[in-house]
């Protein structure tokens, strides 16, 4: 099973193809699709323009993505992976006045 995905146009946000074939920002969303439909979805949300940018398709598992992309489609549905500030405080070494 296949599912398609891309970036939302205005945001940049990750979006899935649902099966009323709009876009949805959840993947419980994304439309499963066998591999002729699959193409077939794609083909037409290629066609559209002012909503995706670059939709793809996806391998799936149970409810979850799968195949040799599974690890960035997971950093993609939880978001990026820095951002987070992490402060070190340096050493208290003895120094010189």
């Amino acid at each position: 099973m296949k599912a398609i995905t891309a970036n939302r146009l205005t945001d940049g946000r990750v979006i899935y193809r649902t099966a009323q074939g709009q876009w949805s920002t959840r993947f419980q969303d994304a439309q499963p699709l066998d591999d002729y439909a699959a193409e077939t979805v794609l083909a037409q949300a290629g066609r559209e323009s002012g909503i995706a940018v670059g939709p793809y398709l996806i391998e799936l598992g149970e409810h979850a993505p799968a195949g040799q992309k599974w690890r960035r489609e997971g950093i993609r549905i939880d978001g990026p992976t820095s951002g987070t500030i992490r402060l070190i405080e340096p050493a208290n070494h003895d120094r010189a006045a």
